[in-house]
């Protein structure tokens, strides 16, 4: 149509209509206008058109919010169509005003290089370095900044010149239809900048590669997967930009004696019948040098789990330590002498049942269940 009517009013709706609303108001006037009802009526052909173009406009979400805003000018190109990297005027500028959350808009700033990449190290260590922490030093392969260049990719008395293809932003810009789509400029590769005489040590890249010795000090506490990171010792940025960062993950190993759960220490304990029975003491050496005396009290059961506070892993970057626990477990004699046969056998006749309760209750429920 050569005069631009209100696309709610060709449809006879308010602006606040809603889908629903919208489509019946299209449908029944489709049905009025449809060519097939109005044949050879230039007057019906042309307004079936225009209430086709309003609803296939305010149907869709975004098509709409951007019609409320700006009428008919949301909907003329401005630059024309084609992907190259050209600068898009009127349409594209404004859905980007209305959409560009969506879509990083043009204030987001110049692409530039990019970060280095973090890198990742294994690293594994004692539960007694666990314990009391270490300083090592550890060696990896990474690119760092090109030293003649200084990371910039120029040769050495150069500079890079801004790429003109983007005016120095590192993306260009494509209308695709109704969107507007945004990527790395192809001369650049979203650098923003382009180096037309590069160091010949670095190519360019202004990073090289090399063997880096690293110090690393690990705090005490750590445990299996905890991480350190090292900040600015990954992968170089391209060009001067940042590096990343190097994360060292670490991992225990078994200790012969010692199990750990966070700052706990489990130790396994067997003892003889003889001190389960009576009482008595067992000495187990501590990660910090010291030996734990552990009083086993007379009458104790295998499984039951004896705690000393104090006696655990360092809690780490904090103040304080963990527990010990000590799994008792009563081990039944497998040799004995003649002598020791015989007092057992003595010992024996005395039993009167009295002696291990446990066991005579569950004799007795057993017998009172088969009657």
């Amino acid at each position: 149509m050569s005069t631009e009517v209100d696309y709610y009013e060709l449809l006879g709706c308010e602006r606040t209509a809603d889908g629903a609303t919208l489509k019946s108001a299209y449908r029944k006037l489709a049905m009025q206008y449809h060519p097939d009802r109005n044949a050879g009526c230039k007057d019906s052909e042309a307004k079936f058109k225009a209430v086709s173009e309003a609803y296939e406009v305010l149907k869709d979400p975004q098509k709409r919010a951007a019609y409320d805003r700006y009428g008919h000018a949301a909907f003329r190109q401005g630059g024309g169509g084609g992907a190259g990297p050209q600068d898009f005027g009127g349409f594209s500028d404004i859905f980007e005003s209305v959409f560009g959350e969506f879509m990083g808009g043009r204030g987001g700033g110049r692409a530039g290089p990019r970060r280095g990449a973090d890198l990742r190290y294994d690293m594994e260590i004692t539960l007694d370095e666990a314990f009391h922490g270490k300083a090592t030093e550890i060696t990896v392969d990474v690119s760092s900044a090109c030293a003649p260049c200084g990371g910039t990719g120029a040769k050495p008395g150069t500079s890079a010149k801004t790429c003109t293809t983007c005016a120095g932003h590192g993306k260009v810009r494509a209308q695709q239809g109704f969107f507007v789509v945004e990527r790395a400029c192809p001369t650049c590769h979203g650098a923003g900048q382009v180096i037309s005489d590069p160091c010949p040590a670095c190519h360019g890249e202004g990073r090289v590669e090399q063997t880096k010795t690293l110090s690393v000090n690990v705090p005490p506490g750590v445990d299996e997967g905890t991480r350190i990171r090292l900040t600015g010792e990954g992968e170089a940025g391209a060009r001067g930009a940042p590096a990343g960062d190097l994360y060292i993950f670490m991992h225990v190993k078994r200790h012969p004696l010692f199990e750990r759960e966070g700052t706990t220490l489990y130790a396994r304990a067997p003892i003889s019948f003889t001190t389960a029975a009576l009482g008595g003491e067992i000495e187990i050496p501590g990660l910090d040098g010291d030996v734990r005396t552990i009083r086993i009290p007379a009458g104790i059961q295998s499984g039951r789990e004896l705690r000393q506070r104090g006696a655990g892993m360092p809690v780490l970057q904090g103040r304080g330590f963990g527990d010990l626990v000590v799994r008792v477990e009563v081990e039944t004699p497998t040799r004995l002498s003649a002598k020791q046969r015989e007092l057992l056998e003595a010992f024996r006749e005395t039993e009167t049942g009295e002696e291990c309760p446990e066991s005579q209750g569950f004799f007795a429920k057993l017998k009172s269940a088969l009657g």
